[in-house]
């Protein structure tokens, strides 16, 4: 994907079948066979947003797979809203690896990929020997579908509820304002703030002027601008309309997160930390940056730095 838009070079992309829809995958450290690691983005994100750490996984000895998830980029965008659930986006995963040869990898991912990882380690445990998660921590499941307890806690009008209970609508406006949605939502240095309770999405990109300082260049913002341009919002938001569904689907699977884990917040992330992490994540290690929700791209240096410290524990 390199452009002349783009501020760095970033590896060209190979469409790769797998599980009944073909991915963009991004590569370094081809190189180095045996070692993978995968990097799941969030919403509403690229593989772009890895491009920092991508070169020092590889110059420390990864293999470095870096797929754009359905629903984003060039990567297959299905048309039913249930191809978008956990089973299929970690059973995509495991046909990456499949692809490639490999057992098992570790897995990183930030936002909505954290929770693909997470969902991926309780259904398919043996394929992953590593998490790390970044902004989201572990779900916890509770008595109630998750899309049931945020209606009833935050309103039909806060964003998770809106995207389920009036399809279409949100993707529309978005579709219609990609590079100020974009634009006012990459942002850095926000006031720490809780989820605003109504369609903050929408509002933020009707904003005229957004708050904080950019958290990337124009010519970066340019690829995620590209990227949703041609791909639209409908597939990326169809992963929240599976959340119910993502919740009964999870509901014979074992809890506990049985890998060694590293889960990395920022200080200034709207998104709350969990203090019930260890209960189901024992052997988890928490470092925390000084950063809002775009951890890896905030905070470059000190996200690879972490990641690379960790993972080179015995």
């Amino acid at each position: 994907m390199t452009s002349p838009t783009s501020p760095i070079d970033f590896p060209e992309p190979t469409l790769i079948p797998v599980n009944g829809v073909e991915l963009e995958v991004f590569e370094a450290g081809q190189h180095n066979a045996g070692r993978p690691i995968v990097l799941c983005h969030g919403w509403p994100e690229h593989a772009f947003s890895w491009r920092h750490q991508m070169p020092a996984l590889a110059a420390a000895g990864y293999h470095v797979i870096v797929p754009n998830q359905r629903g984003y980029g060039n990567s297959s965008r299905p048309a039913e809203v249930t191809d978008y659930d956990i089973a299929h986006l970690s059973g995509d995963l495991v046909a990456l690896l499949d692809h490639y040869g490999y057992e098992d990898a570790t897995f990183v991912g930030h936002d909505w990929g954290a929770m693909v990882v997470w969902g991926l380690t309780l259904l398919h445990p043996h394929r992953v020997n590593k998490v790390i998660s970044l902004s989201l921590p572990y779900q916890e499941r509770g008595e109630k579908p998750w899309i049931e307890v945020m209606e009833e806690f935050l309103g039909g009008d806060f964003y998770f509820v809106h995207f389920n209970r009036q399809p279409g609508v949100a993707d529309a406006v978005l579709d219609e304002n990609t590079f100020r949605f974009l634009r006012n939502l990459y942002r850095k240095n926000v006031p720490l703030a809780a989820p605003e309770p109504g369609m903050v999405m929408i509002n933020i990109a009707n904003a005229e002027t957004p708050p904080g300082e950019p958290l990337m260049s124009d010519s970066e913002l340019a690829v995620f601008v590209s990227a949703f341009e041609t791909s639209g919002f409908t597939g990326s938001i169809n992963w929240y309309r599976n959340l119910d569904r993502n919740w009964r689907l999870l509901a014979d699977v074992d809890p506990i997160i049985r890998r060694p884990t590293l889960m990395i917040y920022g200080d200034r992330d709207a998104v709350q930390r969990f203090e019930g992490l260890p209960d189901f994540v024992p052997d988890v290690e928490v470092v925390s940056l000084d950063c809002g929700h775009w951890i890896q791209q905030e905070k470059p240096e000190e996200t690879t730095h972490a990641m690379l410290r960790w993972l080179a524990k015995p």
